[in-house]
């Protein structure tokens, strides 16, 4: 049977031992966390590449995604075409009140418009400034990092070779032609001396 109070004694004692040694727990607001580069923190808005196909809206879960866009209808490129209608951007805004941070719209945008930032301190004293507008969005673009480079033993990613194949066949068929015209022009040369001798 323990004597009384033994257990006293023990919790005192780990106190007077750990109370001379160094502090192993970080204090937030001195010192920084050492996160990981691609953890999640905010949502940044890339602009120029969002089409405003509202994917990113109807797979979010919460519902935190406001978008509103108009047409603007542009003359047609060659006379005798269509007009081509685009929607444009009027206000794309996330309530980060809501979000879960789940992820959804990054994975679901076909055209690489929302990225996450490491960034985590935008506490707001206003549940209402946590609604971020697409200009302060954008402002988040500036601390995402960059993607981590391709694993040399990978494999060449579709749409780059795609393009690779492209380029080289249109580099060969203008040397093609380049060769029959520098062939062309010494015929050209010879039947004209032939008929200046004639």
């Amino acid at each position: 049977m323990p004597l009384p109070g033994s257990g006293l004694a023990k919790g005192l004692a780990v106190t007077l031992r750990t109370m001379t040694r160094k502090s192993v727990t970080a204090r937030y607001p001195d010192t920084q966390p050492e996160l990981p580069p691609r953890s999640r923190g905010v949502i940044a808005l890339f602009e120029e590449n969002c089409t405003v196909c509202m994917l990113c809206a109807r797979e979010c879960p919460d519902w935190c995604i406001y978008i509103d866009s108009h047409k603007e209808t542009s003359p047609p490129a060659a006379p005798g075409g269509r007009e081509r209608s685009r929607n444009v951007l009027d206000r794309f805004a996330i309530d980060f009140a809501l979000c879960m941070y789940c992820g959804i719209c990054i994975e679901v945008c076909p055209f690489d418009a929302l990225f996450w930032s490491p960034e985590f301190e935008y506490a707001e004293t206003d549940i209402l400034d946590l609604t971020h507008e697409r200009d302060k969005l954008r402002d988040w673009m500036w601390t995402v990092p960059a993607p981590p480079p391709l694993d040399p033993a990978a494999e060449e990613p579709k749409e780059i070779a795609a393009a690779r194949k492209a380029a080289e066949k249109q580099a060969a068929q203008a040397q093609a032609q380049a060769e029959a015209e520098k062939q062309a022009r010494p015929g050209d040369a010879e039947g004209g001396t032939g008929e200046g001798e004639a």
